[in-house]
Order: C-alpha cells, then sequence, then structure tokens
C-alpha cells in the first residue's frame, strides 16, 4: 500500500509539470488515464497557480471564494469542489472556446440585426480608475484611432450632463460613452496631487439598518439618474493598483445605487475595467478584484477585464463584450 502511494505520488508530480491543456489530451487516450488526470488536488493546484494571471472573468465563470478561504482537506471530502470542471469553466481560454463552439445562428442573428436601423447603444462610465490613475483611460481613448476610433463629439445634453462621446470599433460597430466624474477636473488634479480621496459629488448617502449594523446605501443625484435611465450598460473603471488602498464596500454600494433596478431595465450589463495606469504598475488579481467588489451579489451580466490605461491592453475585448451582451437585451 505505501509503494502504491508513492507511485501515485509520483504521477501527481510528474502531470503537474504537464499544462491543463495537455492533461485533457492526456485523459481522452484511455479510462485510465481519464481518471487519472481528474484528480482534484492536481486541479486544485492548478486553478490556485493559473488564476492570479487570468485577464477577464464573468458573472458565469467566477470560481467561489471559498476555495481560496479552505484548505484542501476541509473541502475534499465527498467531492465537494470539482476543480477540473472549475478550471477549466473560469480560465479564459475555456471561456473563449465555449463561445467558439456555440451555434452558428447568431451571427446570422447579427446579419439581421444590422439591417435594421437602430440608435447606437449608450454606455454610462464611471468609477475610481477614471479620476485616480497617473495616465487618463479617457485621454488615451480619444487619442488613438489606430485601437479605437472617434466617431463624434457630444452635440446634446441628458439634464445637464454630456451626452457623451461616439466611439467606432473595427467592425463599424459605434457605441456612446458617457463619462461621469464626481468632482471638477481641478479638485480631481489636487486629489491626485496630493495622494487624497476627494469628495464624490454623483452620490448621497443613505443610511440603513441592516441586522445589527448600520449599513451603507447611496442614491445618485438628479442629474446622474437622469442618465441612468436612457443608458443601455454601465462600465465601471476601478483602481487596480495594488499599492493603493481602497474600501470595496464603499465600491460596491455606488455600483449598485448606478445600477438601480428603480432606474432602468435590471438586465443591462455591466463591464468592470479593472484599471491601472500602465504595464510596470503591479495590480490586484482580476479574480481577487471580482470577489473584493462582492460583483457575484449582482443580479445582472457583469464582466470583469484587465486593462492598461497608458495602452488600452484590454479596453476592446471588454467593450466586444459589452455592446454582444447590450445587443442581445435589445433583441429580446
Amino acid at each position: 500500500a505505501a509503494l502504491n502511494g508513492f507511485q501515485i505520488d509520483v504521477q501527481l508530480n510528474i502531470m503537474s509539470f504537464l499544462s491543463p491543456q495537455d492533461l485533457c489530451r492526456l485523459g481522452s487516450t484511455s479510462c485510465y488515464w481519464r481518471g487519472a488526470v481528474q484528480d482534484p488536488l492536481l486541479w486544485r493546484y492548478f486553478l490556485l497557480r493559473d488564476l492570479p494571471s487570468w485577464t477577464s472573468v464573468d458573472w458565469k465563470s467566477l470560481p467561489d471564494v471559498e476555495i481560496f478561504n479552505k484548505a484542501f482537506s476541509e473541502v475534499s471530502d465527498n467531492a465537494l469542489y470539482d476543480y477540473m470542471s472549475i478550471y477549466k469553466r473560469s480560465c479564459p481560454q475555456g471561456r473563449r472556446s465555449w463561445k467558439s463552439s456555440r451555434p452558428r445562428y447568431g451571427t446570422v442573428t447579427s446579419f439581421l440585426q444590422s439591417l435594421v436601423t437602430q440608435a447606437e447603444p449608450r454606455f454610462a462610465m464611471f468609477g475610481p480608475g477614471l479620476e485616480e490613475l497617473d495616465d487618463s483611460l479617457v485621454q488615451k481613448m480619444m487619442t488613438c484611432p489606430e485601437i479605437l476610433l472617434l466617431a463624434g463629439l457630444p452635440q446634446r445634453q441628458i439634464h445637464g450632463i454630456g451626452s457623451g462621446v461616439s466611439f467606432q470599433l473595427n467592425n463599424n460597430q459605434k457605441f456612446n460613452i458617457v463619462t461621469l466624474y464626481s468632482t471638477t477636473s481641478v479638485e480631481r488634479r489636487r486629489a491626485r496631487e496630493e495622494q487624497a480621496v476627494a469628495v464624490n459629488k454623483m452620490f448621497y448617502q443613505e443610511n440603513s439598518i441592516a441586522g445589527s449594523q448600520q449599513a451603507v446605501h447611496y442614491s445618485v443625484i438628479a442629474q446622474v439618474r437622469k442618465v441612468c435611465e436612457v443608458v443601455d450598460g454601465f462600465i465601471y473603471v476601478a483602481n487596480a493598483e495594488a499599492h493603493r488602498e481602497r474600501d470595496r464596500q464603499e465600491e460596491l454600494a455606488r455600483i449598485l445605487a448606478m445600477i438601480d433596478p428603480a432606474l432602468g431595465p435590471p438586465n443591462r450589463p455591466l463591464l468592470v475595467l479593472s484599471c491601472v495606469s500602465h504595464v510596470g504598475v503591479k495590480r490586484i488579481p482580476c479574480v481577487y478584484m471580482a470577489h473584493q467588489l462582492q460583483l457575484n451579489l449582482l443580479h445582472q451580466p457583469w464582466m470583469m477585464q484587465d486593462t492598461v490605461a497608458a495602452t488600452l491592453d484590454g479596453l476592446l475585448s471588454g467593450i466586444e463584450w459589452l455592446l454582444e451582451e447590450a445587443n442581445c437585451k435589445s433583441a429580446q
């Protein structure tokens, strides 16, 4: 029995040097290897090793936070977690392969929708990542036509707020972004210089009692409410720089205020850009950010995408997801 256990340990050590993709191929060769490659300890190792490097996660693929909080010995009884399935569902490559395997009628539907004249979808963009980073995400979006083509400047007002800037993707899909800042440009610049947190003027606080504790609840001001009522989705720009301390509970409260079902359809998508200034800045991993913001509590489709303000890396992947979700909702 001891020899058999030693052989199993050696086998697991050898398999740990293979990639998850190679393991899946190995498992397809025989019944023996199919069982061997499904070892939960091995896949838990892969999951905890690889997820800090994943650049996106969404409402269907976010791993349970208990996976990180409990030791393997606490969760392995009765096969509580199928780590192999969790890995395949959560990793970006697995999500892309699942998406590409869907029926092709979606392409036909998109073509038929393109024949119908529709107003370009409009999204409200807000969050501390717009204001606290050394590099401006919005300024970069406005000045990089090779990545994102500028299609139109604000022409009208929504209750005193600019109607937003129109952009165009390579597939000629146009969309409009209404950028909502919490303070004036002077106040934002002063806060960055002093490394302070400026007072957010988009929200007003309402205290409510939740059990024995006082919970923070926000509502949006009248001008922002008008914007929330007409947009097709939301873009929240989170500050993912590891050196910056954030009150994620307060951030969640403000997100909930913006996506309040009382202000519009409850299933409008939310894109969360987990943003840093430039490539050299240490970031909080995407999956950890999703857990910190408690995005699992939201009831509508959401996606978190790693983004770099200086280069716009990751931005288009997030925008493409947002447009797809918004188009699906408008077609229903």
